[in-house]
Formats: C-alpha cells, structure tokens, sequence
C-alpha cells in the first residue's frame, strides 16, 4: 500500500502546518523538531520509541511533542494508520499562548501523551476544520485560540486565564460601523480586536459571551445575509460579483457558505 502525506499551511496564522497522513511501511527514524507537534492517530495504531521506552499511540490519544524530543514511529504489527498533525512554530505558540494564559513565558514541557478521547476528539475536528478554511483567516485564527485553549485547560501548564466581562453597546457599534465599511475586504480577528482594545483572545471570549455567537460565524452571517439583500435589489447581478462584494474568495465559496446557511443555492434563491 502506498503512503499518502499531505502538508498544509494555514492562511492567516503563519507558524501552522497541518500534516495528514496514512502510513503503512514508512518507518520515521529517530528524529527531532524544531517546533512543537502536537499528534491525533485517527485509525490504526503507531508504534513510537522516546527516551528508552516503546508505547503505542493509538484513537483517543493526543501526543505533545516540544521542540528537541527525539522520537521515532513506525506502523504497529505492519498494520496501516493514519497521523494528523498541527506543527506550530515558536513565535505561533507564544504569541497566541500568552493572550490565552497572561504569561510571558512558558514552563518547559516535556514530551507527554494523553488519554483523553474527548479532546483527541475535538482536536481531530478542529484539524478537520482548518483544512477547509483556506480563504477565511478569522476562522482560522479563531480554531487555533481553541485548539490551545483547549489544550492549555487540560494540561493546567499554564492554565488558560479566566476571561469575564463583556463587550459594551458602543463597542459593538464600532464592530458593526467598522464591518460595514469593509465587508469586501479581508478582515482578520485581530482587525475587531484592536478596535475595542482587547487581545484576540479577551476579545473572542467577550464577544461570544455579549452576541452568542464567535466573530467569524457573527461575520460569516453578516456577509451572506448582506448578499442576500444584494440579490434581492439586483436581480441581474452575477453571484460571482455578489460573491466579490460581500467579501467572499470565490463564487464555490460563497455558494457552500450560502447553501449551508439557507438550504438552497443563491441561483436557486
């Protein structure tokens, strides 16, 4: 049976890899990273050595590999098994990993596997998601502030900060006022952020907390409930213009977007 390995690069959060691949017979040779990795095997079992001692890496568990561990990995019994892997750079964890824990810098983490088939869950989800946000960046950065803060909670080292508070009337004009004028633009979290003067993370927590929904999901509605008047007043307009105009990638986007949002195509709409 052939490999397949596929990397990715997440658009809007530089420092973020995504690996996704079956092994049968690749065997990894002893090996370290420069970046942190953090692994999910989805199906089968993989076969791991660190530090003298040989364990199994199998669904459920989720790997944390710091920078400097060296490692290896090789199918358990011969048997195919499939890795999905965040690598997140230095600068990544620590730019996001202190507006989510206050710290300014992290106790050194040793190599660490957790059973936890909930998280391993979650992440693989989250895993899933990121490879189908390519065009989206506030997705994006809105994914990995869970995915750490996820992580942060479980490991307590540290432990994400306790967030309260939220987003005053005024702020929320000033989020409105601003979206409005740049809906055909590419607007990132920290763009709404850095207008009511909060981090990316404070800022994503108060936000769920005042509307009930996240930024991007509050954005993406914003978008296509703004593309809908458009089609409305002009019947005439190509949906790729429409598309354009409220600040989609492209015209496949905005139809998936579209039809998840209202059941049925905007041609069809």
């Amino acid at each position: 049976m052939s490999e397949e390995v596929q990397y990715r690069h997440s658009i809007g959060v530089p420092g973020l890899t995504l690996g996704t691949a079956r092994y049968a017979g690749f065997r990894f040779e002893p090996h370290y990273h420069l970046d942190c990795h953090i692994g999910l095997v989805a199906s089968g079992v993989q076969r791991q050595s660190l530090r003298g001692e040989s364990f199994l890496l199998a669904r459920g568990a989720v790997q944390i590999m710091p920078p400097g561990e060296v490692h290896d990995g090789v199918a358990d019994a011969d048997h195919p098994y499939t890795l999905h892997t965040f690598r997140l750079s230095p600068a990544l964890l620590n730019g996001f990993g202190e507006e989510i824990t206050g710290r300014h810098a992290f106790p050194s983490q040793p190599a660490i596997v957790l059973q936890d088939r909930g998280l391993a869950d979650r992440l693989l989800h989250l895993h899933a998601a990121l490879q189908h946000t390519t065009a989206d960046g506030m997705t994006n950065e809105t994914l990995v502030l869970e995915l750490l803060e996820s992580l942060f909670a479980r490991l307590k080292q540290p432990a994400p900060q306790t967030i309260s508070g939220a987003l005053s009337p005024q702020q929320l004009r000033q989020i409105r006022d601003f979206v409005d004028a740049h809906l055909a633009d590419k607007i990132v979290l920290e763009d709404l952020s850095l207008l009511v003067g909060l981090d990316r993370f404070r800022f994503l927590k108060r936000f769920k907390r005042t509307v009930g929904m996240t930024p991007h999901a509050w954005l993406l509605r914003m978008r296509l409930e703004k593309a809908v008047a458009l089609m409305a007043a002009n019947r005439q307009m190509p949906i790729t213009g429409i598309a354009h105009a409220v600040g989609f990638f492209d015209q496949s986007h905005f139809t998936r977007a579209f039809r998840d949002a209202y059941g049925v195509t905007p041609a069809r709409f």
